[in-house]
């Protein structure tokens, strides 16, 4: 072990899992503590407000956000043990999706976008599994059900759809019979829901999603600081992870390259729409965490430089910087 970098030491512990979860744990507890009221963004959705006071008691509403990122941190794993994609059993994805939910406080509270989240990593499942079968139709109705579901809650995930269809294409899964059932899979939660709205005569409800779709803010880059300053990291987290997949990408199987050239263009759709549309920003940086982590994850665990350990360390201690000076931006 000594004769290891920082990096591998890390990366392949037994305990890296379980520090990362404490850490996590520990900023969640202090950010409660020094930011009891923070500021939680307006949503006046409907269904999502009918959601959160019906089925989240105010009391529990960090418990229950914290509970979700680790149901979300434990499907990484499942996730990569699944498709190889990190090529050895890794947990480091899980790790950094820890540590960068828990340095931003403002996701600590529960918004329709963390369990659209959910619903978007089940759908990646279901779009990985899909890869070259001969009959795709099942997998992708239940990607494209999950969208669904998800955007019950929050209607922008149906802004996914596009993206997947291309996923699907690219995966070789797409053809008419499975093109039509994605489509099938997509309405099937809005079935249900239009339902619920001819029975109790609330049809208003039923046309709520695709209005809420359709609205958009004008484009303006009105970012505040804590936001411009995690999107940066981010940012260059992402954009060195993404570069090292496409340059290295002859060392991994060309169904592990296409599953990663694919979370690629997920994670720049998701920093593209939030650039244009800031005020949807907290709503979808838990998908973008997904992404992000798991591209961190796959530079992280191969790669094995001195320049790689140094932004190693360097992304290490920016984490638990970005912490302390989003607490303090907030408080």
């Amino acid at each position: 072990m000594r004769t290891k970098r920082f990096q591998n030491r890390i990366t392949t512990g037994r305990f890296t899992l379980p520090i990362a979860f404490l850490i996590s744990a520990s900023c969640w507890i202090l950010a409660s503590i020094l930011l009891p009221a923070i500021a939680v963004q307006p949503d006046d959705y409907p269904l999502w407000q009918a959601f959160s006071d019906n089925c989240i008691p105010v009391w529990g509403n960090r418990l229950f956000t914290f509970i979700l990122y680790a149901l979300i941190g434990y499907f990484l794993i499942l996730l990569n043990n699944r498709f190889a994609i990190i090529r050895m059993r890794a947990s480091v994805q899980t790790s950094v999706y820890f540590l960068l939910a828990a340095v931003c406080p403002s996701l600590h509270t529960l918004y329709a976008g963390d369990l659209a989240s959910a619903a978007f990593l089940a759908a990646l499942f279901f779009l990985f599994d899909s890869y070259q079968q001969e009959r795709p139709e099942g997998n992708l109705f239940h990607a494209f059900a999950c969208i669904g579901l998800g955007s019950l809650l929050y209607p922008q995930l149906t802004l996914l759809v596009p993206v997947f269809w291309l996923g699907a294409y690219q995966f070789q899964s797409l053809h008419l019979r499975s093109f039509f059932a994605s489509l099938v899979g997509w309405s099937v939660p809005y079935w249900f829901l239009l339902g619920h709205a001819c029975y109790y005569g609330e049809m208003e409800l039923f046309f709520q999603p695709f209005r809420e779709l359709a609205s958009f803010d004008s484009v303006r880059f009105d970012f505040s600081l804590w936001e411009s300053v995690t999107m940066g990291y981010l940012l260059v987290l992402f954009m060195v992870s993404s570069m090292h997949c496409l340059v290295a990408g002859y060392e991994d199987k060309i169904q592990t390259r296409s599953y990663l050239q694919y979370l690629i263009l997920l994670g720049f759709c998701f920093f593209v729409y939030i650039g244009l549309q800031p005020a949807q920003g907290v709503q979808l940086l838990p998908m973008l965490l997904i992404s992000v982590s798991i591209l961190a994850g796959h530079l992280f665990v191969l790669t094995q430089s001195r320049g790689f350990n140094l932004f190693f360390i360097c992304a290490f201690v920016g984490l638990f910087l970005l912490f302390g000076f989003n607490v303090w931006t907030l408080l």
